[in-house]
């Protein structure tokens, strides 16, 4: 069965994108083998896994540099599964941040909901029994 590998999010602001990534969500930034690390970035989880791609408009398979539409277009929002709620809420709000917070109650889910400094809408998850 097929799992999510990755996703793919093109920025005009690679730099502020890999920060936010980094200092925020808390992934690693790692040049990507074989492209341009100037242009792409790969934003790696705690088991090392590539899970966020972060490219620049017309810096892959060759396509032809485009204007960016802007927010999360088709996309709604990208879900991570996350652990320290609360250390995520004190560096939210140290950072001066936007956020919105929601609890589901009948599976005892805590999310956050933040934005990139692209627009993409993040969904963060913190399971029953996560701090």
């Amino acid at each position: 069965m097929p799992g999510l590998d990755h996703v793919n999010l093109q920025t005009t602001r690679l730099a502020e994108t890999v920060d936010f990534y980094r200092d925020v969500i808390g992934l690693e930034a790692r040049d990507p083998p074989g492209l341009d690390p100037a242009l792409v970035q790969w934003m790696h989880d705690e088991r090392g896994h590539a899970i966020i791609h972060l490219s620049t408009a017309g810096s892959l398979l060759g396509e032809a540099p485009a204007a960016l539409s802007g927010g999360t277009g088709a996309v709604h929002h990208v879900a991570l599964d996350c652990t320290r709620h609360d250390d995520m809420i004190a560096l939210l709000d140290a950072k001066g941040l936007p956020y919105r917070r929601n609890h589901v109650a009948a599976i005892d889910l805590r999310q956050i909901f933040v934005t990139d400094p692209n627009g993409v809408l993040l969904e963060l998850n913190y399971r029953s029994g996560a701090q």
